[in-house]
């Protein structure tokens, strides 16, 4: 978020890092791309109409409540982007005067360039002030807000879970089968790549049931039999085999369902 609020107009003033962070080279290297002074969190004011706390999860009332007594929060917008915990983590800079909100992009971040947030969600939920703020920023950056109530946060995170981590676990699991079956790990991508992205078309063109494809559509009960006695050689794997294979027969057109559901059991 900090490299894309100056494109969209919003001046950074201030980068702030745990005292024993300040010297990573990381760091330093943003608040001098961003050209934004690099401060001690908490040790100083921060002199700015929004502050957006950006640590992990598990941190966030702690800054919070480390933060609030550092300066006059009156007046103040505080956003915190966690998509699991609410608005009221921001409590003790609530209390101070501050207007909080919860403001969530629905993207991945890993190292490398920062993704684009054309289109991309952001779930809100606060103040009613706060979110104001949130709204105009999001749409500077080309995103869309989504008003998230605060009991559905949780289930909301692990929707997105669904969508990213826990999909790059499958394909950690993918990795592993496909080295147990005797391809090369140079050639995992080349094989899978057409048939991931083909997939991927099918749901996002039609719905998930259109896009269900292979052994449990056909109702083929020995094929997947067949497929649990070898992985038996990749445990975790075939953990994920029978989970998925299992929501499966639940949730999408499998022929042969009662026998489907009677050899994964017994697999279990």
């Amino acid at each position: 978020m900090a490299l894309t609020l100056p494109a969209a107009g919003y001046v950074l003033k201030f980068i702030a890092a745990r005292p024993k962070s300040i010297a990573r080279r990381e760091t330093k290297g943003l608040a001098r791309r961003l050209n934004a002074r690099l401060v001690a969190l908490g040790q100083e004011p921060l002199d700015s109409d929004l502050v957006w706390i950006t640590v992990p999860d598990d941190a966030i009332a702690a800054t919070a409540l480390r933060l609030a007594p550092t300066q006059d929060w009156s007046g103040k917008i505080v956003f915190h982007s966690s998509g699991a915990l609410t608005s009221d983590a921001l409590a003790p800079l609530r209390k101070q005067g501050a207007k909080v909100a919860s403001v969530h992009p629905g993207m991945t971040f890993v190292r490398g360039p920062a993704p684009l947030m054309l289109g991309v969600a952001f779930a809100v939920e606060g103040d009613p002030a706060a979110i104001r703020v949130a709204k105009r920023i999001v749409e500077d950056v080309g995103g869309t807000t989504y008003a998230i109530k605060k009991r559905n946060k949780v289930l909301y995170h692990a929707f997105g879970s669904f969508a990213s981590p826990l999909v790059i676990a499958l394909m950690a699991s993918l990795e592993r089968v496909a080295q147990a079956a005797g391809i090369r790990s140079d050639d995992v991508k080349t094989m899978m790549v057409p048939l991931l992205v083909q997939t991927l078309r099918n749901y996002l063109q039609h719905d998930a049931a259109s896009a269900f494809s292979g052994p449990l559509v056909r109702g083929d009960v020995a094929t997947v039999r067949r497929h649990l006695e070898e992985l038996k050689a990749i445990p975790e794997a075939r953990a994920v085999y029978i989970a998925l294979a299992s929501a499966a027969v639940k949730n999408l057109p499998v022929k042969n369902r009662k026998a489907m559901e009677r050899e994964l059991k017994s697999r279990e």
